[in-house]
């Protein structure tokens, strides 16, 4: 397995992992599926701080981060994504993912990393804490999907 950054070439296998979570699944609160456009922007905007995971020519998973918030005062803040295809999951490829993203993170100045992870989803949770995540937050009822309330789980590593 190889961690590098993603390109463009990758926004298909990227879609076909993201784009289900987004339809049929809590673990994020959105109901916009990402589109070509959108996720091409992202990655010219990202940079080196979007990543996949790739085995045998197949994307395995991705992660990305960026701003938590606007304003200069949390410009050394970022919200991080990390996202795995369901033949991924429990192989070590998310935490791979993190430790490069994580690096890549320090070396551009980021001092915290962040996780909104939806209330819901338990194995994400349990992830970062293995990965040295602390929970900081359970925002009650913030989230609203598939006709009903979540919660909305931050937790954050200082790097």
């Amino acid at each position: 397995m190889i961690i590098r950054r993603a390109a463009n070439e990758d926004i298909p296998a990227i879609l076909d992992i993201w784009n289900p979570l987004i339809r049929d699944t809590s673990v994020t609160f959105t109901t916009v599926e990402k589109t070509v456009r959108g996720l091409a922007d992202d990655l010219a905007t990202r940079g080196d701080a979007f990543l996949v995971a790739e085995a045998a020519g197949q994307i395995l998973g991705f992660a990305t981060y960026g701003p938590f918030r606007a304003g200069p005062g949390y410009a050394k803040t970022a919200e991080h994504s990390v996202i795995l295809g369901a033949g991924a999951r429990g192989r070590g490829v998310g935490r791979a993912l993190m430790a490069r993203l994580e690096a890549q993170a320090r070396a551009q100045g980021i001092h915290v990393l962040i996780a909104a992870v939806s209330g819901e989803n338990e194995g994400a949770i349990a992830f970062h804490r293995a990965i040295g995540f602390t929970q900081g937050a359970r925002l009650p009822e913030v989230g609203q999907k598939f006709g009903r309330w979540m919660d909305l789980v931050l937790l954050h590593k200082r790097l």
